[in-house]
């Protein structure tokens, strides 16, 4: 293999091997190891949707300048599968290094690659005589020898795996001895040539914390307020539930009785659930479900009655590849128009689109505000990518403000009112008063329907009503423009290319910018955080001579509200798209634009 100057601090760690091997630890000690270390990292888990023993890859983004989003190609491959070995190897190029297990057979390697070979079986025989227990805990090896061969501390990874394991002693024990058992192995055969690849100690890291997205809108939802939820076991949102679950037993009951004082159901479908989450909303209720995009579907006609009756709830829609079934454990952003529209008839929701695990906290407590405020299901999407893979993030913040609750009539506030009609706009906001159940003046009293109503609530199939009343619901929309998230952005001033993108793209945006800077393209970024679009979104479109909208989805669907709302500047906007279920990366974000641009891509600009 020919001498390279090794990457310092700005690779990546793709480790292949199998589902329910126990690999998931591993990986996450070291993941937890290098930003101990101070270096900025980020991880993806890429797992099959069925029974354990079907391949399972890791990847670990290591970036000193901060990059997080998937790369295309890796520096550092973990072969621990037999059954995927030639294809994983056939994937990585000159300059990189492979460690395998040595029992695993190899095909033919270039010499432009440094091989590394470890014969984990033998290292594992004084560990542990326990057959089932040396397949798990033989992934530890790896961790030992990745950590000596790059130069992570192993006193980072005893302390990672403390973190992870700290509580059961004995798999403690045996853990560590592989780590120090791999180590060991590195230290006394060093390869045949320089490491391509190397962890540095820096202190970037300082008050950083890793977590997922679901675990992020959980805790948000906690803060928020959440009283009752309701959901069905559905990938990739169970987590989100679960997490949940387990913050309201230990933060949710009465200190004094120990009587808890939230309500969780698992109900036989979604429909039953998001049902449920509307009755818990009109009674008053902060009320939430999680589910994905086969869920969304089944709840669509409640959708419509939440829109229509007015009741405030609060659906996480962590989306994965469609239709139908899809691909469970791959991510999209392709639930986006069916969610903005969900129901028949004229309906639109406001939908939040949180772009980090910061704003899956920050969202997963004001949704809660946003639904109350407009009185409507108020969705979140979210994604597989972001919900539950590991990001790298500050502390979280404490919601400062205090609960929004909206428009509710408590009996002091009708006894001061002439006449209470439940669906009648007094203020131009599009957004009526509405009272709770057990108010003590029968004024406020009124029946609740999804069928035809006028604005006192009573039953009528006028059309002039009716058309005055859907008129008032699109007002409320209208005030959700400047109510919900505005976007975020990054102006360039001058720069004649405007870039638009949502959710958890926004790693890879990030990263394009540079590219594209790199390239001569100067770009401004704005991200939408919100439908419907904020006024500052068709400002940007209107100053931009060229807008190019990124997204992970195959029909372009912000591109096509983009153009229905920016009608005079459509031709100006154009698409990337990427849909292969895997998280999107920076290069296929610049390739595109530059293609479009007319600028040749820099021959191997592949990082």
């Amino acid at each position: 293999m020919r001498s390279v100057k090794p990457l310092v601090n700005d690779f990546s760690i793709h480790v292949a091997t199998v589902n329910g091997s126990g690999s998931q630890t591993a990986n996450n000690v070291l993941l937890r190891s290098i930003l101990q270390m101070g270096v900025p990292v980020s991880g993806k888990n890429l797992f099959p949707s069925n029974i354990a023993g079907l391949p399972t890859w890791f990847t670990i983004r290591v970036s000193e300048k901060g990059y997080i989003a998937r790369v295309e190609h890796n520096d550092v491959l973990v072969v621990m599968n037999p059954e995927t070995a030639a294809a994983d190897v056939a994937m990585m190029g000159p300059g990189t290094l492979i460690i395998a297990n040595d029992s695993i057979k190899m095909p033919e390697i270039p010499a432009d690659r440094l091989v590394y070979r470890v014969p984990m079986a033998k290292l594992m025989e004084p560990i542990t005589k326990d057959v089932k227990l040396r397949r798990l805990v033989v992934n530890m090896i790896y961790v030992g020898v990745v950590g000596g061969l790059t130069g992570i501390d192993v006193a980072e990874v005893e302390k990672a795996l403390d973190a992870q394991l700290g509580r059961k002693p004995k798999a403690m024990e045996l853990n560590l001895a592989a780590v120090r058992a791999g180590y060991e192995y590195a230290a006394a055969n060093p390869p045949a040539s320089p490491v391509p690849c190397r962890i540095e100690r820096r202190e970037l890291t300082r008050n950083r914390l890793l977590i997922d997205g679901n675990t992020a809108a959980a805790l948000g939802a906690l803060f928020g307020g959440v009283t009752f939820v309701s959901w069905y076991p559905i990938t990739p949102s169970s987590s989100l539930v679960e997490a949940l679950m387990g913050l309201l037993e230990k933060h949710r009951r009465d200190p004094q009785t120990g009587r808890a004082t939230f309500g969780v159901v698992q109900a036989e479908d979604e429909i039953a659930a998001i049902g449920m989450v509307l009755g818990a909303g009109w009674a008053g209720a902060r009320s939430m479900t999680a589910t994905s995009g086969p869920g969304i579907s089944l709840m669509a006609e409640f959708f419509g009655y939440g829109y229509y009756a007015e009741i405030p709830g609060v659906v996480w829609d962590v989306q994965r590849v469609g239709p139908s079934t899809g691909l469970p454990t791959r991510t999209a952003q392709a639930d986006l128009s069916f969610a903005y529209t969900i129901g028949h008839g004229d309906t639109t929701f406001p939908v939040l689109l949180p772009g980090s695990v910061g704003e899956c906290f920050e969202f997963g407590g004001k949704a809660f505000d946003f639904a109350e405020r407009l009185q409507c299901p108020v969705l979140v999407l979210s994604d597989l990518d972001l919900g539950m893979n590991n990001w790298m993030t500050e502390p979280f913040e404490y919601p400062a403000k205090p609960f929004d609750r909206g428009k509710v009539l408590d009996d002091a506030a009708l006894e001061k009112v002439a006449k209470f009609e439940r669906y009648r706009d007094v203020d131009g906001d599009g957004i009526p008063f509405r009272t709770l159940p057990g108010a003590k003046s029968e004024k406020g009293v009124y029946f609740t329907r999804g069928s035809g109503h006028d604005e006192a609530a009573h039953y009528t199939e006028s059309p002039v009503v009716y058309a005055r009343n859907m008129d008032r619901l699109a007002r409320k929309m209208q005030t959700a423009r400047s109510l919900l998230p505005a976007p975020e952005l990054r102006e360039s001033p001058g720069a004649e290319v405007g870039l638009i993108a949502f959710g958890s793209s926004h790693g890879a945006m990030v990263e394009a910018l540079d590219q594209l800077k790199a390239a001569g393209v100067d770009a401004s970024y704005l991200r939408v955080r919100a439908l419907p679009l904020h006024a500052a979104v068709h400002a940007f479109v209107e100053r931009h001579p060229r807008v190019y909208v990124i997204e992970q989805n195959r029909d372009a669907q912000l591109t096509e509200r983009l153009r229905m709302e920016c009608p005079a500047k459509a031709g100006a906007i154009r698409h990337v798209l990427h849909y292969t279920g895997l998280p999107l990366d920076a290069r296929t974000v610049t390739d595109g634009i530059l293609a479009h641009e007319g600028v040749p891509v820099t021959e191997g600009a592949s990082r």
